[in-house]
């Protein structure tokens, strides 16, 4: 009989209580700034990073989970009986994290001959972050134990990570100026001019599909944007950072536009506001030309 459990990194963004409800298990990334390292979601919570950024001007930093600590979870999962883990890692490209994660797969069997025909690892690159993983690893979590097998939930994942993407409106450039997500030259122009990127997130990659003049318009300018790309009648998650009033206004507009409400809210976690700063909103959809 198959025993499944999912497994992933702090940056899903899955909040602490449906972590442990769920059985997931979860490592997690450790943080530096202002002398001061922790591990995210373990040590500090979302609301607690925000306020340590509240009293520094230093752009936290991060490093990659390293193949050790997967090596050590599969040993402690393969002792628990477990026959099948889902390993899903954040965004390849933008972290070393996904290539430790296989590395390890392979250091374990290497180790551990005997595991090979008793345990499957699979291992699923996300191409992206936080709920946009976060979400369909905790409806793959709620698929186990409605009993589905593990290639069921392999392919449910494979199909999310390959349609979907984050469209997201950062307000301050500081952080995605720091961490190249925009060039410092586009970054100074923005701020000059009061424009506000559209950043998308999907396949791996990261591009610029619009500009926002003004706060104000931000609402009904990325509702539109979504409008025309989402799916119709498809689910679709908001993000926000420090403050969830803006996020708030474009449900209330989507549901006006799609009878939908939201079927998530969450905060963007430490890793990924370290990359884009704690002041935003963001949607994860499905995309409609995919």
């Amino acid at each position: 009989m198959s025993k499944i459990i999912m497994l992933t990194d702090s940056c899903c963004d899955l909040p602490k209580e449906i972590i442990d409800e769920l059985g997931i298990k979860v490592l997690p990334f450790t943080l530096t700034v202002g002398g001061e390292s922790f591990r995210e979601i373990y040590d500090k919570s979302t609301k607690e990073f925000y306020e340590l950024l509240e009293n520094t001007d230093e752009i936290p930093k991060h490093s990659q989970i390293p193949p050790v600590d997967f090596e050590e979870a599969y040993k402690e999962l393969y002792a628990q009986g477990y026959t099948d883990i889902i390993s899903v890692s954040l965004n390849s490209k933008g972290s070393g994290t996904f290539n430790n994660s296989v590395m390890a797969k392979n250091e374990f069997f290497e180790n551990n001959p005997e595991a090979k025909d008793k345990l499957r690892i699979f291992n699923l690159d996300s191409k992206c972050y936080t709920l946009f993983y976060g979400y369909p690893v905790m409806e793959a979590a709620k698929k186990i134990r409605r009993g589905a097998d593990a290639e069921e939930i392999v392919a449910y994942l494979e199909d999310w990570f390959s349609v979907c993407g984050v469209y997201a409106v950062p307000y301050n450039l500081k952080y995605a100026k720091k961490s190249g997500r925009i060039s410092a030259a586009k970054a100074f122009a923005g701020e000059l001019l009061g424009l506000k990127p559209v950043i998308l997130f999907s396949d791996g990659e990261t591009s610029t599909v619009d500009k926002i003049r003004g706060e104000k318009n931000i609402v009904p300018k990325l509702v539109d944007i979504l409008e025309k790309n989402m799916t119709p009648q498809t689910p679709y998650i908001m993000l926000y950072g420090r403050d969830d009033t803006v996020a708030r206004e474009v449900e209330k507009e989507l549901i006006k536009k799609t009878g939908r409400k939201a079927e998530m809210f969450g905060n963007i976690g430490a890793v990924v506001t370290s990359n884009i700063g704690p002041d935003l909103v963001a949607v994860v959809v499905r995309r409609k030309n995919k």
